[in-house]
């Protein structure tokens, strides 16, 4: 039998142009009320191909876990962008190119008991340099580009940190045949 929850009341705590930090009180039987707090807009995350087959992946330091991450480039979608105009301009503004073929792979929501906040995964070729980095105060990115394989050596060894990652991996590897064995 599916339950169906009834929410009681919402409360915006505190918003800006990435998330909101909200109370939400629901009712889950006719005794039991629980709460949820936060969704945000979304966000991209997109795996860039070169035309000689390398992927290209980004080195950032994340506050939270003082230690640098290896993700693909991404981040949140602003208040009234579309997921593709967002992961057209995460890639710029993150590795300074740009890309005229974008797909759209799939989205999910990489943590569905605790927040509302869809990934929509892109891959992306034709890669061309669109200039430079336009990072916000507190990014300090360095690209790095690796091969198919060599991401499936980093998944085997665990030297991921961001879930996003792995799954934006796991959903575009056998697009661009990394399976070869």
């Amino acid at each position: 039998m599916q339950k169906k929850y009834k929410k009681l009341s919402e409360e915006i705590i505190h918003e800006n142009h990435w998330w909101k930090y909200k109370h939400d009180v629901y009712q889950c039987d006719d005794k039991q009320c629980s709460h949820y707090y936060c969704e945000t807009n979304g966000n991209v995350i997109v795996v860039p191909v070169l035309d000689d087959g390398r992927i290209l992946m980004i080195r950032q330091y994340r506050y939270l876990h003082d230690r640098h991450s290896v993700e693909f480039p991404g981040g949140g979608i602003k208040i009234g962008e579309t997921s593709l105009q967002s992961a057209i301009r995460e890639l710029r503004e993150e590795t300074g190119l740009q890309s005229t073929n974008f797909l759209k792979v799939s989205e999910f929501e990489p943590d569905i008991g605790l927040v509302r906040d869809t990934s929509h995964v892109f891959l992306a070729n034709e890669i061309s340099s669109q200039g430079d980095q336009q990072l916000d105060t507190t990014e300090d990115i360095e690209i790095i580009l690796r091969r198919p394989e060599e991401i499936n050596e980093m998944v085997r060894r665990g030297e991921f940190l961001n879930g996003q990652t792995l799954a934006a991996w796991t959903l575009v590897r056998d697009m661009i045949n990394v399976n070869k064995k």
